[in-house]
Formats: C-alpha cells, sequence, structure tokens
C-alpha cells in the first residue's frame, strides 16, 4: 500500500480536470475498434491555445497517452525511439569521460533521507512510501538515488587509489507532484539518467560539473537542436543539499523557461553523512568531494513544444530513427513497376532509417499522417516519376518540395536532413535571443514577464528577496544567476549588487 508523504488535504482539489477527462476518453474508445484509422488533424493552433496545441500534438503524433492512474502517462514507441536515440548520443559521451552505467534499488529506506537534512526537507513533500514490515521501516519510491547509492558508496571506496568514482544511471523516478500534469513537462514518474560522482579534491568535482553541463549543452543544440543558456542557480534554485547548481534553460514559444538539465557540486555534505571516507597520499583519512547530474524525458516535451507546427510534430533529423518515409503513388496497372523502383531506392537510403508506406490509404491521407508524426523528409514515387528516372521530396520544417533525379538521391537526402538540422537549429536560437531583454526597476520586469520573454535584471541573491519578486510577477523565478562586472542597483531592495538574475515563467 502506497502512503503519500505529508500531503496537505487540498491537495486532492488541484485534480487536474482535463487529465482526468482524457482517461475516461481514452478508456471509452480503447473499447471501441476502428478500422479506419483517426484522420483528424489538429483542431487548434499553436499560437492561439499553446497548452492546448501541446496535448493535441502529443496525442496525435502518437508520443505518449494518459495512464489509468492520474499523472502518469504512457510512453508510446514513436517518443521512446526519442528517447533511446538520446540514450546512445549520451552513452558515447559517458564512455569518453570514463563514466560507467549501473542500477540501484527503486526502494529507499525512510532513514537514508533523514541523514542529510536538507536534502531530506527538499524532497519532503514528493515522496511516496510503501510499509517495509521486513526492513521495521518506510521505504520510499525512488525521487533520486543520491541516498542509495552514497551507502554503497560508502562500503566500496577505501583509498585514494578508488578515486575518481563515476558512475550513471538509466531509470524511473516518482515524485508526487500536486501541480497539473503534462505529458513529458510533469508527470509522477519519469525516466532520465542521473550521474553520481566522487573525487579527492573539489577541484576535481567542480571541473566534472562543468564538463556533464557543457555536454548537456552540446547535446540539446547539436542534436535536438534546442538552444540552451548556461549558468548558475541561485541559492533558493539550488539542489537540495548541494553547494551548487548548474543549469541549462531553454524557452519555449509561450514564453516558459524550460529547465533541460543539472549538473551540481554537492560539496562534502552527502560525503559526511554517508560516511564515505578514503585514505590519501598522506595516509591521513579524508572526505570526498561529489557531483550529481541529470536531464529527462521533458527534453522530448521541449521538442515537441519549440520545432512543433500547426501539422504537428516536427523532429529535428540527428534524433530521428526513421528520417525518411517512402509513399509510392500507386496506380493499379503499374504497381509492380513502382513498388520495384521503391525497393531499389530503399535499399539505397538504407543508412537513413527508410520507412516505405505501404498501407492502402490515400496519398494524402499518408502525407498528413507523416507530417503529424515529424517524418523529417518524405520521397513521393509515381509514374511520372518513374518515367521521369526522379522521386519528389519535400522537408517536413519548411514543406518545401523539389524533385530530384534518382541518381543524386542519396547524396540530395544527406544534404538536405543535414540543412534541415542546422536551419531548424538557427530559427530556435533567433526566436531565443530576441526574446532575452533587461529590466531596471520590478514594473518593467514584470511588463516584460508578461509578453513572454527572458529578463536580465539585477537582484541580490536572497531567497526572501527572490520570493517576493516571484509574488510581484505572478511566479516568475530566477532561472540563471550571473555576475556582473559593473554594479547596479536591486529592483527589489535597492541595494547596491553585482548579481544579475535571468528570470522567466517556467515548467
Amino acid at each position: 500500500m502506497v502512503v503519500r508523504k505529508e500531503e496537505k488535504e487540498n491537495r486532492t482539489k488541484q485534480t487536474d480536470e482535463k487529465d482526468t477527462k482524457r482517461i475516461a476518453t481514452h478508456n471509452s474508445r480503447g473499447a471501441q475498434e476502428s478500422k479506419i484509422p483517426d484522420t483528424k488533424g489538429l483542431t487548434v493552433k499553436k499560437q492561439d491555445d499553446f497548452s492546448e496545441w501541446y496535448t493535441q500534438v502529443v496525442q496525435k503524433a502518437e508520443l505518449a497517452d494518459y495512464a489509468p492512474i492520474r499523472g502518469f502517462m504512457v510512453i508510446r514507441p514513436r517518443a521512446y525511439a526519442i528517447w533511446e536515440q538520446i540514450q546512445e548520443y549520451f552513452n558515447k559521451v559517458l564512455r569518453e569521460i570514463k563514466v560507467d552505467n549501473a542500477y540501484f534499488p527503486l526502494l529507499i529506506p525512510e532513514s537514508f533521507f533523514k541523514r542529510e537534512a536538507e536534502h531530506a526537507k527538499g524532497f519532503a513533500p514528493e515522496l511516496a512510501y510503501l510499509e517495509g514490515k521486513d526492513e521495521g521501516e518506510r521505504l520510499a519510491i525512488r525521487p533520486t538515488s543520491e541516498t542509495i547509492m552514497y551507502d554503497s558508496y560508502a562500503k566500496w571506496i577505501r583509498s585514494w587509489r578508488d578515486l575518481p568514482l563515476k558512475m550513471n544511471q538509466w531509470n524511473n523516478v516518482l515524485r508526487w507532484e500536486v501541480k497539473q500534469c503534462k505529458p513529458f513537462l510533469r508527470t509522477r514518474e519519469f525516466l532520465w539518467q542521473e550521474g553520481h560522482c566522487v573525487f579527492t579534491t573539489e577541484e576535481g568535482a567542480e571541473e566534472n560539473m562543468m564538463e556533464i553541463i557543457q555536454e548537456y549543452k552540446k547535446m540539446c543544440e547539436e542534436l535536438l537542436a534546442i538552444p540552451v543558456i548556461l549558468g548558475k542557480k541561485s541559492h533558493v534554485e539550488t539542489f537540495a543539499g548541494a553547494k551548487k547548481t548548474m543549469t541549462i534553460e531553454a524557452l519555449m514559444p509561450d514564453g516558459k523557461a524550460l529547465q533541460c538539465g543539472t549538473s551540481h557540486n554537492l560539496g562534502q555534505g552527502f560525503a559526511k553523512m554517508f560516511g564515505i571516507r578514503f585514505k590519501g597520499k598522506d595516509e591521513q583519512e579524508h572526505v570526498p568531494w561529489q557531483t550529481s547530474w541529470g536531464f529527462s524525458t521533458r527534453l522530448i516535451g521541449a521538442l515537441v513544444m519549440l520545432h512543433g507546427d500547426d501539422k504537428g510534430l516536427v523532429i529535428p533529423p540527428r534524433v530521428a530513427r526513421q528520417k525518411v518515409v517512402i509513399v509510392p503513388i500507386i496506380f493499379d496497372e503499374q504497381k509492380e513497376e513502382i513498388m520495384k523502383k521503391v525497393r531499389e531506392i530503399e535499399k539505397k537510403l538504407s543508412t537513413f532509417g527508410v520507412f516505405v508506406d505501404e498501407r492502402e490509404y490515400s496519398p494524402g491521407w499518408k502525407f498528413s499522417e507523416w507530417e503529424m508524426k515529424g517524418m523529417p523528409l518524405r520521397l513521393e514515387i509515381g509514374p511520372k516519376d518513374i518515367e521521369k528516372k526522379q522521386v519528389t521530396l519535400v522537408r517536413r520544417d519548411t514543406g518545401k518540395k523539389e524533385s530530384i533525379a534518382e541518381k543524386d538521391i542519396e547524396r540530395t537526402v544527406a544534404m538536405t536532413l543535414e540543412t534541415m538540422q542546422k536551419e531548424m537549429f538557427a530559427k530556435a536560437k533567433k526566436f531565443l535571443d530576441a526574446s532575452i531583454d533587461s529590466a531596471k526597476t520590478l514594473k518593467e520586469l514584470k511588463e516584460k514577464i508578461s509578453e513572454g520573454k527572458m529578463v536580465r535584471a539585477y537582484l541580490v541573491d536572497e531567497p526572501d528577496v527572490e520570493a517576493l519578486v516571484k509574488e510581484t510577477t505572478g511566479g516568475a523565478t530566477s532561472r540563471i544567476v550571473e555576475e556582473s562586472e559593473k554594479e547596479g542597483t536591486c529592483i527589489q531592495t535597492g541595494k547596491k549588487t553585482k548579481i544579475v538574475m535571468l528570470f522567466a515563467k517556467a515548467y
């Protein structure tokens, strides 16, 4: 039996009505099989109702569905393929920097959380527990793995020769969210990777923290075509129990920031609490320094929001497992000839993850469906194309259509995919750059936040002060803290400071 820790009575009133309604709709539809797929496209435009647009794209592009349990989602194969591409990319990075993958238990003794007070306080409202009869204490379902992993680290680390210890795991975590849940962006269960490293010195930990956050930035920008801003978190936004948190922040079209990954210098607090010690070269006992870092499946949500359009999903070519769909334009008398040519081209383009759509639906229906699902390139092959020894190529992001000679198809497809990747990033970067502004007063900050911008302003790095700004602006939080060379005036207190914060409302 699951016991929710410290849930306030009014949390039950925060039920996501849309979520509940969609679950009911999902269950009723499940009992009604249809021989003809749903051909209805998006019923809202991205700029008119961003939230509803996002929900429809996620479902109609077959990325995720609502689970029968509130706050949970089913990740469908099309989205999981994107996640696997991300995993494959980052596993190469992990191997290059000598980080080993491992796996630790899902359940964590309640006493483990109490060892590090700040960490325990930070996660207390989100923990879900099982009654552990054999263990004599409650067992928390993993919200993050610092505590369970560091218990093992204390057993494994004895000498400076055992360090650095660098380990990562791909897993699922559970955080009992009470806010409105939205697939990929905020769900109670989600998938992620979490790295946990141990070093002899703080310099080693700092270097690892920065190395990882820079790799995250590179991955978002080069693989997902998502431009991000890299920087440090304020004191109030720092990970519970950490000394310092670095982050990468993206801006979505609705003017909300999305944290795409974080990397933490945990200091020595966890090591002290979990008894992690090592004998140094001086034969004395020392306390090591630690880091942790992670990103999650919310990257898929970011991809949907940033690149999608009124036709549906748009997948950046590098993260698309299937990059090309071939749609045969078939007439009965020429079917054999057309399919023979299709197979030849399929073989030529095998390295691009080609899918041949032979289903017995009209070409127009197929075009719309693959636009909804975000396939980067579409090739159309019909009688006229065969006659002219060409194919028709269509880019998903721009809709640009062109005829290309059959002999040039491999080179052209490769070049078009690379051009599409770069242009998708350039478009997103232009949007981000144009959406960053500055404010000299609290009133100005509030106005620009309401316009959907990320806004820089001088502010002292104090939790109470930041809380007042959040209240005044209707929910804007600091996404990044920077130290300016020039001194300015704090927009809240009027004090002189060199601290500049980047504010935005956020997911």
